[in-house]
């Protein structure tokens, strides 16, 4: 798999809408952009669970929801 370099002309904290995916239609801020992967970040977009372990014996553990990556291909600039 080769990863192309595009222009990326989304940058952080714009505002998008999804054009294309499970979340179609959804907008969202732009958190972060990763360049290297062609992804972006958006906020309360494409939440995964993350089930994090106890770290010390008198800790419980935890259920967290992150953002996860979504291709620049599938936003649009509002």
């Amino acid at each position: 798999m080769q990863n192309h370099k595009h222009k990326i002309r989304i940058k952080k904290n714009d505002d998008v809408i999804i054009i294309n995916g499970k979340n179609k239609g959804q907008r969202g801020k732009v958190i972060q952009i990763i360049r290297k992967k062609n992804t972006a970040i958006i906020e309360n977009i494409n939440l995964k669970t993350k089930h994090q372990k106890p770290i010390r014996e008198n800790e419980t553990g935890s259920i967290e929801k992150k953002p996860a990556p979504i291709n620049i291909s599938n936003i649009a600039l509002i």
